[in-house]
């Protein structure tokens, strides 16, 4: 099942639902989403509800682990992650999530409330390529085992926007 992102919002406080198989193709999706959320003067609080995601990459991880610290430091909570697969749950434990989220099992009552959020259709590589980074950068925050197991991936994405980066310049010299 392909993934997708549910959004609700009531009284300020927003439900973020990933379902199927959720990939970076679907962070620029949510990082704008997360911008809107935190600028919205009537925020209140964030609950993500994992229970229908049946895989989740490290990219959305790393947005996920981006929303709680924003949520604790611009507004001092920790946001309420929702979770029943025990294959995800046991993903969000080796990362270190039980530092960022309130991990509770069960499922929200009223997920008819939730909208799809659409996804971003036209996304640069460029763009995709630094949501991909900061994600990562954002795990590699959390904890050393992190820190260890993304050190490579950053480094080789950071080495190839370097490199894209000086090609334009020498093209456009």
């Amino acid at each position: 099942m392909a993934g997708r992102i549910l959004v609700a919002e009531y009284d300020g406080v927003h439900i973020i639902k990933f379902e199927g198989d959720v990939r970076l193709t679907l962070c620029v999706t949510v990082d704008g989403y997360l911008d809107r959320m935190f600028a919205d003067d009537a925020f209140r609080g964030v609950v993500v509800d994992l229970n229908d995601t049946i895989g989740i990459d490290s990219t959305s991880l790393g947005i996920l682990a981006k929303l709680s610290i924003q949520a604790e430091k611009r507004f001092g909570f920790v946001p309420t992650l929702v979770c029943t697969n025990p294959d995800i749950t046991r993903i969000l434990l080796s990362m270190g999530f039980w530092d960022v989220f309130d991990i509770i099992e069960p499922p929200l009552e009223n997920a008819s409330q939730l909208r799809e959020l659409p996804s971003i259709k036209h996304v640069s590589e460029d763009e995709l390529r630094r949501h991909v980074i900061e994600a990562h950068r954002v795990l590699m925050g959390m904890n050393e085992s992190n820190r260890e197991a993304f050190k490579d991936l950053v480094a080789a994405l950071e080495a190839d926007e370097e490199s894209n980066a000086s090609g334009l310049i020498r093209k456009s010299a």
